[in-house]
């Protein structure tokens, strides 16, 4: 019975109904978001004065100022090393191409060097084959001067011999020159001449004729003999011996 009263209040048929206007929804959600943003407006305005009033914020804009001085700072430190790397650079390339430089001169050098002690080898070659020469006895025609022959290397014959044509105003000539190497292999008699036969040759006053022959190891060579042929005719000849 008491449920069905309670119930019958809150119909139309209740003794006492009260009319109210309602507001609509998206309305009453715009007088609620006015309203949280004015609460949260004074909360930030709170948390702001309340950090004036501590002094928190002094101190983090003077740590800004200090480190942005710093980063100030690490920035023309940065630079001038930069810089002074650049120099550096510079100097090392150019000391590098300096050093090139002079390796390659000292190259060149070195080369010159070994070309004129070659060259003085040579020419003390033709001073002491020269002066070895037998004196000429004045007779005019061709004859064989400085005949010489050496064992380098226990197997290298190595042989040179100076041709002259005496006289004044003398024509060219042309012949050839046939050498003759005697001695002993294993105790038994041992000859050979050149290996190319006779070499051939042209002078007018003089001509040195040079070569090397490769002999046995056991061969004792004794003896060199040279002769100038023209045609078949003998001009010159010497015996050297060893």
């Amino acid at each position: 019975m008491k449920l069905r009263l309670f119930l019958r209040r809150l119909t139309i048929s209740a003794p006492r109904m009260a009319v109210r206007s309602a507001l609509p929804w998206p309305f009453r959600w715009a007088v609620a978001a006015i309203v949280l943003g004015f609460c949260a407006a004074i909360g930030l305005w709170a948390f702001e004065f309340g950090k004036d009033i501590a002094g928190l914020d002094h101190g983090a804009k003077a740590e800004l100022v200090v480190l942005r001085s710093q980063m100030a700072r690490l920035r023309e430190e940065l630079a001038r090393l930069q810089e002074e790397r650049d120099k550096a650079q510079l100097i090392a390339n150019t000391a590098g191409t300096l050093v090139n430089v002079g390796k390659a001169s000292e190259e060149k050098l070195l080369e010159q060097v070994k070309q004129m002690q070659t060259e003085n080898q040579s020419l003390r070659d033709d001073l002491g084959f020269f002066e070895k020469l037998i004196p000429s006895t004045g007779a005019e025609g061709v004859a064989i001067r400085g005949l010489q022959a050496e064992i380098q290397n226990g197997k290298d014959l190595k042989w040179q011999a100076l041709v002259i044509q005496s006289g004044k105003n003398v024509a060219e000539f042309s012949g050839r020159l046939e050498l003759t190497f005697s001695g002993t292999l294993g105790g038994k008699p041992w000859v050979t001449n050149l290996p190319g036969g006779s070499q051939s040759f042209t002078v007018r006053q003089y001509g040195r004729l040079q070569g090397a022959l490769e002999v046995p190891a056991q061969v004792v060579v004794k003896s060199v003999v040279a002769r100038v042929l023209e045609g078949n005719a003998l001009r010159a000849t010497q015996t050297l011996k060893m």
